[in-house]
């Protein structure tokens, strides 16, 4: 199953971003500790953590 991540990696390029089970966006920060953290303090107590690319490229795998 692909997941269309487009909208974030517009707004978000080059920072960490946490998401929820579902994908969807709960915090983001430069740095992964403040984006986890941000995350858990909102409920969220084992995110996704994921680093946006800063250049958006193809890859075939």
């Amino acid at each position: 199953m692909a997941i269309d991540l487009t909208s974030i990696y517009k707004k978000y390029k080059g920072l960490w971003v946490a998401l929820d089970k579902n994908w969807k966006l709960v915090s983001y920060d430069k740095d992964i500790k403040k984006a986890h953290k941000k995350a858990t303090i909102k409920g969220f107590e084992q995110p996704i953590m994921f680093k946006v690319p800063t250049k958006n490229t193809a890859y075939f795998g």
